[in-house]
């Protein structure tokens, strides 16, 4: 048994890493944990999540709960997801982490705690966005005179535009074509922009309602258009994913590693 503590407990991600450990008998919930300002704290997090009492509180302090655990998952967000992957590195525990947003300083902090620990950082947890991400770049590779255009759109309460998911889209795109991605990729367009640019990678983002995400790529050229699309019905693909990568991580040596290390998908 696999014990696991969930930091951003209360958010949506989090009720659903709870819910759906549930269906996974490797894994047990013995920690959650959300922010000091949090007004669920204190409550079961089983009842949080919309599920039966599971025995453990949610509370406002990592360091006990991540004492408990062997993996922790970190859907919280970006401030705090450094100082998690830095206390995971001082206490040898592994780690998921599926928060997005990060700035270039954070993400250095999740890159250095991962000299001393496993950790699998993935902007999105899901199998099938994992294949769409090998797809993509090999489609890329292969029409590499197409326009590439990224469609995502996510509800409206989602802080981070673009999704993490898209830019992941971005930079593999340009880097089946040889590109650096702050190069290539322009987000939105308004004016006179003037003819598009060869190599240009647009990236346009969506907020409305309760959609829990969808991203689209297409390649175009004259004559025809080849559009790959994934939908997410709910949140729970991204929550298995997280499950299976806590499972996969316990035991790895130290190192970033990536949800295409974990279902072994060759770009």
């Amino acid at each position: 048994m696999i014990k696991i503590t969930i930091l951003g407990a209360a958010g949506r991600m989090g009720q659903a890493l709870i819910r759906c450990s549930r269906q996974t008998a490797t894994l047990r919930v013995v920690g959650a944990v959300d922010a000091d300002q949090c007004p669920l704290l204190g409550k079961d997090a089983g009842v949080v999540a919309g599920i039966a009492d599971i025995g453990v509180l949610l509370s406002a302090d990592p360091r006990k709960a991540a004492h408990a655990a062997d993996v922790l998952i970190d859907f919280s967000f970006p401030s705090a997801t450094v100082l998690h992957a830095r206390l995971a590195a001082e206490l040898k525990k592994a780690m998921v982490i599926g928060t997005t947003g990060l700035n270039e300083k954070d993400s250095e902090g999740v890159r250095k705690a991962s000299k001393k620990i496993p950790i699998v950082w993935s902007p999105n947890m899901s199998l099938g966005v994992n294949l769409l991400f090998a797809m993509v770049e090999q489609t890329a590779r292969r029409l590499a005179a197409y326009d590439v255009e990224i469609v995502e759109i996510h509800h409206q309460h989602k802080k981070d535009a673009p999704s993490g998911t898209a830019l992941r889209l971005a930079e593999a795109t340009a880097s089946a074509r040889g590109l650096t991605l702050n190069a290539a990729v322009i987000h939105g367009r308004q004016g006179m922009v003037g003819e598009r640019p060869a190599g240009q990678i647009g990236i346009h983002s969506l907020r409305a309602g309760d959609v829990v995400g969808d991203h689209t790529v297409i390649f175009a050229t004259n004559g025809e258009r080849l559009e790959l699309t994934h939908r997410a019905g709910s949140r729970d693909c991204f929550a298995l994913g997280a499950l299976r990568a806590a499972e996969w991580v316990m035991g790895r040596k130290p190192g970033l590693y990536s949800m295409q290390h974990v279902l072994e998908i060759n770009s």
